[in-house]
């Protein structure tokens, strides 16, 4: 589906009242976790160290002054490693990224939790063997008891850019002490005011690397956010935003691993930012290795390194400057895919490039529900209620990535079918179909809901908040606030029902106001209050909830078209494109 991306600007608040103009511009990573190699994704595999050094070098002759900034998780291991092995070659994976950062040059890099992941004596080491310049505002010393000498750690560096000077700090989040017990860590607004009392003085501009969470990034920003100009954060939020602004101060969303590099370039004129361009460069397959980073990377760390289509590939010596791939033919998989023509959001491609990265010799087939009397046999023998569906031939259970997969197939006599959790569901056969229906699935917290709201009124859509129900209590992703919202929305819904929708738009474009009332014009404020603080309230949630439990939906925005037809978007659709599928 179509998706309707907003143009993403970027604007910095510098306070010098010099004429001088210049441009700055910033290149940033972040939760690269330590990715040498280009991504085992199905479609896209972007990513690299040796293609983002080669567009690192292509970038600096563009742009000599250039700062090139990671906000941490930069070391391999921990949760969010998704190719980690074990603590040998982890550490080794962890070297060889260390290395790449010093050859590329970074400015400076912020130290996270997952820098602890080996323990403090491998962070120490690293530390202080690495020519790479590690900011932390929060470490502060070691804990009394420890009696180790504490490796250099800069709590911030100036940088002077086209005449501009730029303060650079960071901080790290406190859950890094779990792993990291003999360091003492300050509070990270207490730590960030001392910075950047002691840079304002020195500095037109100041830099944040933080790899707090998101929701104490706001509260930082909330607090002290006048102090800072720009955050580099450690994630993407949940509408996929590469940059924002929040009051003066504008945000930096790094991609993950490092699939895309992002480039934030800015003309300074008279005291303030007269021109902004912000991009997430691809590291695709278009992009050359580079040849020093090739000198330091080993050929493979894993299988997972090794792929030629339709072969299967076995790393040997992993890690090491012996290592190499060795492929041999890839045995015949048979997969069956049954989908539906009127289903105009059903892709296949997605799920059938991933089983082909775990399956290289898979044959895929299709089969149209109901045209094809084979899927419908299938479709009533199977009992499959969703489509597209998935049925793997016996014989992957030969293959060793079969074992990876298993706990989400069911076998169904000669065939394995990919569970409905595991491959996603786009089209319910066992729903009755009601033409033109559409029912959304949405919270009222998403930036994208004003402008949501009103490209799908037209449609005329029954609403559903994103909220459950466990033992009685509800509970939303906002906590006890986004519930009693909802509490309150789903009453003006039964009470003043041609005021439901400007209601929620009204609420929508200021929902951290507490000053609901001013969303309901002339119209009974106590009647609603009455009713969300009663029974009332409850039931109507409950019934305006009942969907999302019986469809299992936990995310938004979701759209369900003609009560068979499921959906999502990353911000606000096409309308043009709704408008195909409801009147197809």
């Amino acid at each position: 589906m179509k998706k309707l991306f907003g143009l993403w600007l970027m604007v910095f608040s510098l306070w010098s009242g010099s004429a001088y103009a210049g441009e700055i511009t910033v290149i940033y990573t972040g939760s690269t976790h330590a990715m040498l190699y280009p991504c085992s994704c199905p479609k896209e595999t972007d990513g690299g160290i040796a293609r983002r050094a080669t567009l690192v070098k292509q970038l600096r002759k563009k742009y000599p002054d250039a700062l090139l900034l990671d906000s941490g998780n930069f070391f391999s291991g921990g949760l969010m490693d998704e190719y980690t092995q074990n603590t040998q070659l982890d550490m080794q994976r962890t070297e060889v990224n260390l290395k790449a950062i010093e050859l590329m040059k970074y400015d400076a890099v912020a130290i996270s939790p997952d820098e602890f992941n080996f323990g403090y004596g491998f962070f120490n080491k690293k530390v202080v063997g690495s020519k790479a310049v590690f900011l932390s505002s929060n470490i502060d010393g070691l804990a009394s008891e420890a009696d180790i000498i504490l490796p250099r750690i800069s709590p911030y560096i100036i940088k002077e850019i086209s005449g501009i000077k730029v303060g650079i700090t960071a901080i790290t989040n406190p859950v890094a002490k779990q792993k990291a017990g003999i360091y003492d860590f300050v509070e990270p607004k207490k730590a960030l005011r001392k910075s950047i009392e002691e840079l304002k003085g020195k500095t037109d501009l100041i830099i944040v690397l933080s790899n707090l969470s998101e929701e104490d990034n706001l509260s930082l920003i909330r607090d002290i956010g006048s102090s800072i100009d720009i955050l580099v954060t450690n994630y993407r939020p949940k509408d996929d935003r590469p940059s924002q602004r929040i009051n003066s101060t504008f945000i930096l969303n790094p991609d993950w691993q490092a699939r895309k590099l992002g480039v934030a370039t800015f003309t300074w004129k008279d005291g303030k930012i007269t021109s902004d361009k912000i991009e997430l460069l691809r590291l695709s397959d278009k992009i050359k290795d580079d040849a020093e980073i090739k000198g330091i990377l080993p050929v493979c760390f894993s299988d997972m390194n090794c792929k030629k289509n339709n072969l299967i590939g076995t790393c040997h010596n992993p890690g090491t400057m012996q290592s190499d791939c060795v492929f041999s033919q890839a045995n015949k998989i048979k997969l069956l895919a049954i989908t539906s023509r009127e289903c105009l959001t059903c892709n296949t491609k997605t799920v059938v490039d991933f089983l082909k990265t775990q399956f290289p010799g898979l044959e895929a087939s299709y089969l149209y529900y109901p045209l094809d009397k084979k899927a419908d046999n299938l479709v009533k023998d199977f009992a499959i209620g969703g489509l597209p569906a998935y049925l793997l031939g016996k014989d992957a259970e030969k293959e060793k990535n079969f074992d990876n997969l298993k706990n989400n197939l069911e076998l169904k006599r000669d065939f394995y079918l990919l569970k409905p959790h595991f491959s996603g569901v786009s089209y319910f056969l066992n729903r009755k179909k009601i033409k033109q229906k559409l029912d959304l699935f949405i919270s009222l917290y998403d930036q994208a809901t004003p402008k949501l709201l009103e490209v799908i009124k037209e449609f005329n859509p029954a609403l559903h908040f994103l909220a459950v129900e466990q033992q009685g209590n509800f509970e939303a992703a906002k906590g006890r606030q986004e519930v009693e919202e909802y509490l309150r929305s789903v009453c003006v819904q039964k009470y003043y029902p041609e005021q439901f929708f400007d209601y929620l738009t009204c609420r929508s474009k200021n929902i951290n106001s507490s000053w609901w009332e001013d969303c309901l014009a002339k119209f009974d404020s106590e009647r609603i209050r009455a009713c969300a603080k009663g029974d009332e309230g409850r039931l109507l949630l409950r019934e305006n909830i009942s969907l999302n439990r019986e469809l299992q939906v936990m995310f938004g925005p979701t759209y369900l078209v003609d009560n068979q037809e499921i959906f999502g978007s990353t911000g606000v659709p096409d309308r043009e494109e709704l408008k195909k599928l409801l009147r197809r």
